[in-house]
């Protein structure tokens, strides 16, 4: 049964491909990557496989997408590994989708507390770039349910807090939950569509607050969609199944007053 829960998505493959190009040296450290085109192309897949392959890699902090210049080597998988301790990360790929949640939702609510205080101009832009991006992916419908534009707003909230510590403990969180088995074969059962458009009308109260600058409302409003993320998710949960841990890790209470 565990084969089968770490069989890997295929951006996840087309990902791999990447990372063995970087760590043979055939993209070198600082060197630009071919457009997404181009490596669609080589690989003979889809663009919106490649776009997800390198938001991963994205995520592991080997390459950075650097708007209007392309996208660059800053990391090869080895001085990554260097730096990484293996047993936490296998300690966090071994937990499950409802361990993830609480943590994300303690974590994510007081960023977007944060964010709501340090927000610019610029990081409200990038708000809504990744919203449009999410509707977008919604009108497309694609086969591979992209969910960039969700990773890319998440992402913005956290980088509005211009606190780097903190990007990168969404980044780490972000990773641990696409690279893990059990989140992976529940998200499977999900219907792509209605759970994204209702995770698209979150972002926006999410957005709403910030624009505000209502510290109190971006924390409930980040709080109550992770929330409703796990109401999803436990819809279509085996209770019954002894990797299930939705009754071990429920959501720290918080209400709109506080």
């Amino acid at each position: 049964m565990k084969s089968s829960l770490i069989q890997q998505r295929p951006y996840q493959q087309v990902g791999s491909i990447l990372r063995d190009m970087i760590a043979q040296k055939r993209y070198a450290l600082n060197e630009r990557l071919p457009p997404e085109r181009e490596i669609a192309d080589m690989l003979n897949v889809s663009r919106t496989l490649i776009r997800e392959a390198l938001i991963m890699l994205e995520l592991e902090g080997l390459i950075e997408v650097r708007r209007g210049a392309g996208i660059f080597v800053i990391s090869t998988p080895d001085m990554r590994q260097g730096g990484k301790d293996e047993g936490a990360q296998n300690i966090c790929n071994d937990a499950g989708p409802f361990e993830q949640l609480q943590a994300r939702q303690l974590l994510e609510s007081n960023i977007a507390e944060f964010a709501a205080l340090q927000a610019t101009r610029e990081d409200i832009i990038k708000m809504r770039q990744a919203l449009q991006l999410e509707e977008e992916e919604l009108a497309s419908d694609s086969p591979d349910g992209a969910e960039n534009g969700d990773m890319h707003f998440h992402l913005a909230v956290a980088a509005a807090t211009h606190n780097s510590m903190l990007v990168e403990l969404f980044k780490q969180s972000w990773e641990w939950r696409e690279n893990n088995p059990m989140w992976i074969q529940l998200h499977r059962h999900l219907d792509n569509t209605r759970y994204r458009k209702e995770w698209l009308h979150d972002h926006k109260q999410i957005l709403a607050a910030l624009i505000k600058k209502d510290p109190r409302g971006a924390k409930f409003a980040m709080w109550q969609h992770l929330e409703n993320v796990k109401h999803r998710l436990l819809e279509f949960s085996d209770v019954d199944d002894i990797y299930f841990d939705g009754y071990l890790f429920e959501s720290w209470p918080l209400s709109h007053s506080e």
